[in-house]
């Protein structure tokens, strides 16, 4: 994720809605990835400074501020790309659970970004009835025959299940989501990483389990045609394989070649996202590095999309070195506690072919 700069000069941050030097409204240009500042004009419209066109608002950026996209004033739609992709939200008569949507649309908007910018198919359930990407915020029902709040009846999943990605509503809370980390002896568990994994089974069902990928995935991975109930079953049971380290990116990549393949999509994902931040820091790796034409100035980029996977990682474990020694100077656990081993080494390198020869180029527009 890079940082932007309002039209006064002030750094802008992806999430900002408000310059805090001059006080204009922000706002995120989907089509163009780039966060605007926007004056009024003599009509009462919103003007970018970035582009000089007319927007608006998103109705959820209006009504709710837990959005601060814009939609193109030729857009009849009232929420943005990124909220069109909402199929269910959280209850906000619920206390709290307004700052929980707002972490939860965090963490999906950083998703997205990263999709657009690998040129990934991002369409909504209207869009693409039988293919398309959704969204539902649903939490647990913690309640008895009376209605009293006593105990789960119908507890959510995080999950996926053709094109819905569900995630549960405590998980955008931090302490419930360390508790839940703690007990399953997770080293890792980040409400950013939930959309990655989760975006990471919805992207094999389109790119890869019909894909001339599919057979070299099986080499790699496994059979995913293997029962995955019984090899759920057996990881809660049993724990994960004795050997992961030397296999797998994660324990839980263990437990199916779904799952590596989640793990390891979701992986790929924090190393390019990094790496760019990174970058915009002029924390430089490689000078591997380009200027944006559609930034004023020349603001640059990471070429993740354009280097080959060998460059990518060769600068991920010079980037991880620098984080985890930095972490333990600030006497904090490793900012990166992972090892990469051949077998997932190989894994890594087949997302990032499956992304470099996505072919569904036909509909990888984010607006």
């Amino acid at each position: 994720m890079k940082t932007f700069v309002c039209q006064c000069g002030n750094k802008l941050y992806f999430a900002n809605n408000t310059c805090v030097v001059c006080g204009l409204l922000l706002g995120f240009i989907s089509d163009e990835l780039q966060l605007s500042a926007f004056t009024t004009n003599r009509s009462g419209q919103l003007q970018s400074s970035a582009n000089g066109q007319i927007y608006r608002p998103c109705k959820n950026y209006l009504t709710h501020q837990v959005c601060n996209w814009m939609i193109h004033i030729d857009d009849q739609h009232e929420f943005c790309s990124a909220c069109q992709l909402n199929e269910a939200t959280p209850k906000l008569e619920v206390k709290g659970n307004k700052l929980l949507w707002y972490n939860l649309e965090q963490a999906k908007r950083r998703l997205l970004y990263t999709l657009y910018k690998l040129k990934l198919p991002v369409q909504n359930r209207a869009q693409e009835p039988q293919k398309g990407l959704g969204f539902e915020f649903l939490e647990d029902e913690i309640t008895d025959e009376f209605g009293n709040e006593l105990t789960v009846k119908n507890y959510v999943s995080t999950g996926h299940a053709a094109g819905i990605i569900t995630i549960n509503v405590k998980e955008a809370q931090t302490s419930i989501r360390h508790q839940v980390r703690e007990s399953l002896n997770e080293s890792y568990r980040t409400l950013i990483g939930h959309f990655r994994h989760e975006s990471g089974h919805y992207y094999w069902d389109r790119l890869v389990k019909s894909s001339q990928h599919i057979e070299e995935f099986r080499t790699l991975f496994g059979d995913e045609r293997m029962d995955y109930a019984k090899a759920l079953n057996d990881y809660y049971k049993q724990g994960p394989k004795k050997d992961w380290q030397n296999v797998w990116v994660s324990a839980y990549a263990s437990m199916h070649p779904w799952e590596d393949w989640a793990e390891t999509w979701a992986h790929y994902l924090h190393m390019v996202d990094t790496l760019e931040t990174a970058s915009d820091y002029d924390f430089s790796i490689s000078g591997n590095k380009v200027a944006n034409p559609l930034v004023a100035g020349g603001q640059h980029d990471y070429i993740y999309t354009a280097t080959s996977f060998t460059h990518l990682f060769n600068d991920w474990c010079r980037l991880t070195q620098v984080l985890n020694g930095l972490n333990r100077s600030m006497g904090l656990d490793d900012a990166y506690p992972f090892v990469i081993s051949i077998s997932a080494l190989n894994k890594l390198r087949f997302v990032h072919k499956v992304i470099m020869q996505n072919d569904e180029v036909s509909q990888i527009s984010p607006s």
